[in-house]
Formats: structure tokens, sequence, C-alpha cells
């Protein structure tokens, strides 16, 4: 793991499925880049943590567009 995101999930309270769901949306995103899918979920992870955005809508569906 390039991206420590487990240690920043716990620092803002967020279980395992949480966190294994948002991983899931975001490799959905980036397929072919396990990196980036690190940074991304770290990132979110971070704004949760700031309270930018809660994990609830982060992960809410999204309609298409």
């Amino acid at each position: 793991m390039v991206f420590d995101y487990v240690a920043a999930a716990k620092r803002a309270g967020i279980g395992p499925e949480e966190l294994d769901q948002l991983v899931a949306l975001t490799r959905a995103e980036f397929p072919r880049d396990e990196m980036m899918v690190e940074l991304h979920v770290l990132r979110t992870l971070q704004a949760v943590e700031r309270r930018d955005v809660s994990l609830s809508d982060v992960l809410r569906p999204r309609a298409a567009a």
C-alpha cells in the first residue's frame, strides 16, 4: 500500500465495511491504476475527517447523467 488509507479511515471513525464500499467505488473509477485508487480513497477520507463531506454523501448512488 502506497497511501495508508486504512489509518485515515480509523482516524475518521470509518469501519471496514464502509471503507470497502469506498474502495470498490473508487476502483470502479480507476480500474487499472491502484495508486490512483489509494490516493483518491485517502483524499476522500481526509475530507470526511475534516467534515468537508459526509461519507454517506460520497457513497450515495448518483443518477446517470
